[in-house]
């Protein structure tokens, strides 16, 4: 059985909906998903509101490590050219 992967808006819409209603469990049901994971989200949105979700499903995440791989290859093919200069520059005797 595959687990659901839900996005970050709707983590954030899912809780922002429970504390406008003041009735975890029922919004919960409204929106089709276990009332403990409501309140597992709401914890984490109460704990860390910076990045209360990490996780695979963030799309930025994959975009943020694309980039993290290119400066890498930027990075060592920078170098290799150095060592090239230094190889083929004429040094006086």
């Amino acid at each position: 059985m595959d687990r659901k992967k839900y996005t970050d808006e709707f983590k954030r819409e899912a809780v922002r909906l429970a504390k406008e209603r003041g009735n975890l469990a029922q919004v919960a049901r409204d929106l089709g998903i276990h009332d403990t994971l409501l309140q597992r989200w709401k914890k984490r949105l109460e704990t860390s509101p910076e990045r209360p979700f990490p996780g695979n499903g963030n799309p930025r995440d994959e975009e943020m490590a694309q980039i993290k791989r290119e400066l890498t290859r930027v990075n060592q093919e920078n170098e290799i050219l150095k060592k090239a200069v230094g190889i083929f520059t004429v040094r006086p005797q």
